[in-house]
C-alpha cells in the first residue's frame, strides 16, 4: 500500500481529478468573484522578499505600497484581458501556459528518491552514456608531402625502418617535418584523437598494436608513423564512480516520464479531432481566391 501512495501516476491521476474540479468550481463562482480582489499576506510578503533580492534591501513603507498598487494593476488589466479573450491564440501565452503545467508534473516526479539498485539499472541499460573511452598514449613523427613529393613513400618506409632500430625512446624531436601538433600525446581518447587527426587516421590507428613503430597512416595534414606506448581500453565504470552523473540523467528520464504521463492523464478528457491536411489545403485555397 505504502508503494502504491508512493507512485507518481496516482499523484498524477489525482492532480489531473483535482485541476478539472477546480477548473469546475472556478467557473460555478466565477460571476460572484469577478469584481473581487485579495492580496494576500502570502503575496504581499511574497513582493517584499522579490524587492529585497533585487535590491539587497527591504523595501520601504512608501515602496511596499507602490508594490502593491502595480500588483493590483496588473491582476485588473491580466482579468480583463481574459475576460476579452486576449488570451487567446497568443502563442507566447500557450506557450508559458503549458511550462507552467509542466512544472507541476516536474516537481511531483523530483519527490521520487532513486535507490541504488534504480541508479544501477539505469547504468546498465544505458552503457554508451557512461562508457569510459579507451585512451592512447603515443609518438607521431610526420611527413609532409609535398615536401618530399614522389619520395614519400620511399622516405617514411626508411625512416621506419630507423625508428624501429631504437624503439620507443627514440629521440624524435628532430626527425621529420615540422608540424602543429605534439610528437607525444599521453592519455588521449580515441574520440580526440578523430578531432585531431581526423576520421581516418583514426580508424587505420584504433586497429595497432602497442610496442612498435607503425604507419605511413595518413591524415588531412599528410602521413604518420606512430608508435603506441600504451592504450587502456573501454569500459563501464563503476556505478559509484558515475553516480551524480547516471543520478542527473536518471532524473531528467524520470522527469520527461511523468510529463507523459501527466499529459496523458489529461488528454484523457479531451476528444481530439484533426482535420483531413487535403482539406484544410482546400480551405486555405479557396480562402485566398
Amino acid at each position: 500500500m505504502k508503494r502504491i501512495l508512493k507512485e507518481p501516476l496516482l499523484h498524477f491521476l489525482l492532480l489531473g481529478a483535482a485541476i478539472f474540479v477546480g477548473y469546475s468550481l472556478v467557473s460555478k463562482h466565477s460571476n460572484v468573484e469577478i469584481g473581487k480582489i485579495v492580496v494576500t499576506a502570502g503575496q504581499v510578503e511574497h513582493l517584499a522578499s522579490g524587492f529585497a533580492k533585487t535590491w539587497q534591501r527591504p523595501p520601504t513603507v512608501q515602496e511596499m505600497e507602490g508594490l502593491i498598487r502595480d500588483h493590483v494593476r496588473e491582476e485588473v488589466l491580466c482579468r480583463e484581458a481574459v475576460a476579452l479573450g486576449m488570451d487567446q491564440d497568443d502563442t507566447v501565452i500557450r506557450r508559458r501556459l503549458r511550462q507552467k503545467m509542466e512544472f507541476v508534473s516536474d516537481d511531483i516526479a523530483a519527490q521520487t528518491e532513486p535507490t541504488d539498485a534504480e541508479l544501477n539499472a539505469y547504468l546498465q541499460a544505458h552503457p554508451d552514456s557512461f562508457r569510459i573511452e579507451r585512451q592512447f598514449t603515443f609518438h607521431q613523427v610526420y611527413l609532409n608531402p609535398e615536401k618530399h613529393g614522389e619520395n614519400l613513400a620511399r622516405d617514411a618506409a626508411q625512416l621506419l625502418a630507423q625508428l624501429n632500430q631504437v624503439g620507443g625512446k627514440a629521440d624524435i624531436s628532430a626527425l621529420g617535418d615540422s608540424f602543429l601538433l605534439e610528437h607525444t600525446f599521453a592519455a588521449i581518447t580515441g574520440s580526440e584523437v578523430t578531432k585531431q587527426f581526423g576520421e581516418e587516421f583514426a580508424t587505420k590507428f584504433g586497429e595497432l598494436s602497442p610496442g612498435q613503430w607503425q604507419g605511413p597512416i595518413e591524415s588531412g595534414y599528410g602521413v604518420h608513423l606512430v608508435f603506441i606506448l600504451d592504450r587502456t581500453e573501454g569500459r563501464l565504470p563503476a556505478p559509484a564512480d558515475v553516480r551524480d552523473a547516471v543520478r542527473r540523467e536518471w532524473d531528467n528520464a524520470r522527469r520527461l516520464e511523468a510529463n507523459e504521463k501527466f499529459y496523458q492523464n489529461l488528454l484523457k478528457h479531451y476528444t481530439v479531432t484533426i482535420e483531413n491536411p487535403a482539406t484544410v489545403d482546400k480551405k486555405f485555397a479557396e480562402a485566398r481566391r
